[in-house]
């Protein structure tokens, strides 16, 4: 397959007055044309951080130190900004995690849509207004001649996400960057949404990356899953490998604190706080959580070991001379 984006061991920070915040340590994976990665972990993991640094959003006191982000053959990290803001909302899109602040409540949701469809495409505005009611017929939202002289304030939460999808694919992006597009809609909105995006992806071919902590969204859209924690991913495979055979224990108690409707069982948290990125510890980032923790996870960081076809995990238990442990998790 085509691949359209490979990260190289970037690394971001955010040198703060107390010092150096490392949000990301040294994250490396790559993406096909017209497949869906899932990234998950828990807040402060460094997923949007990562997405950020892709699409050139990050902001002082924020930097990319090293690393490359090859899109399409070029490394992101040497364009100039008018470069990057050729490529950004055009080559490469992306759905914000909150509708209710990404729109500006003085503009149409009409303006915002053309906004981004006249910058990057030679069109009228009668031609640009044309295509943003298309948009909005795409994602779903009745009625779309009249709604698309409609503010903001007069969708629910869940039409303001058609929204801001509608904004996001107006340019027909070759990558599409959705982070926490489900956050605080209800299960109904959420299940539309998530077709809506896989609707999408088959109808114009484009690659997604999806950012959430709900494993169960991406189960039902992702095709590949990368776990991080603490700024690095621990694991990553295909979705089947992470859900029923994963082999990290942050990912067992990722999904050993997902509801299960069959099994009437207690919820399991993780116990512990995640790392502080202001002083990274040297081994792996999840020891001081970790019930299976030994000696050299403290002190040292594991490689990645390959666990089958695209499948791999950052973790000791899986040397050849560390003590045989079962981890019990998965889906089953």
């Amino acid at each position: 397959m085509e691949k359209l984006i490979e990260l190289k061991d970037v690394k971001t920070s955010f040198f703060t007055h107390l010092g150096e915040v490392q949000a990301v340590r040294g994250v490396s994976y790559s993406l096909n044309k017209g497949e869906a990665l899932g990234i998950v972990g828990e807040s402060g993991s460094g997923k949007s951080i990562t997405s950020m640094s892709v699409m050139g959003l990050l902001q002082y006191p924020g930097t990319v130190k090293s690393g490359e982000i090859v899109f399409k053959g070029e490394d992101l990290l040497k364009k100039n900004k008018k470069e990057m803001m050729s490529i950004r909302g055009n080559e490469i899109a992306m759905i914000f995690q909150d509708p209710m602040t990404s729109l500006n409540p003085v503009y149409t949701v009409g303006d915002q849509i053309m906004e981004a469809i006249r910058k990057h495409q030679n069109l009228s505005k009668a031609e640009a207004l044309k295509k943003a009611i298309e948009m909005l017929e795409l994602v779903g939202i009745p009625d779309p001649t009249k709604r698309i002289n409609a503010y903001p304030h007069e969708f629910s939460g869940g039409m303001r996400q058609r929204v801001m999808i509608a904004i996001a694919l107006s340019c027909e992006p070759d990558l599409l960057i959705a982070d926490e597009p489900t956050t605080a809609l209800d299960v109904t909105i959420q299940a539309q949404i998530l077709d809506l995006m896989k609707e999408l992806k088959d109808k114009l071919n484009t690659s997604i990356v999806l950012i959430t902590h709900d494993l169960g969204v991406v189960a039902d859209v992702c095709s590949r899953v990368l776990v991080m924690y603490g700024g690095l991913i621990m694991e990553e495979g295909k979705v089947e490998d992470i859900f029923y055979n994963p082999k990290h224990p942050y990912t067992v108690g990722l999904l050993k604190s997902i509801p299960k409707i069959e099994h009437k069982e207690r919820l399991v948290p993780i116990d512990g706080t995640p790392p502080d990125l202001l002083h990274p510890p040297k081994g792996c980032p999840f020891a001081a959580r970790c019930e299976h923790a030994m000696n050299i996870c403290m002190e040292e960081r594991p490689e990645f070991f390959n666990c089958g076809e695209g499948h791999k995990s950052m973790c000791w238990l899986l040397h050849p001379d560390s003590p045989k442990t079962e981890l019990k998790g998965g889906v089953r």
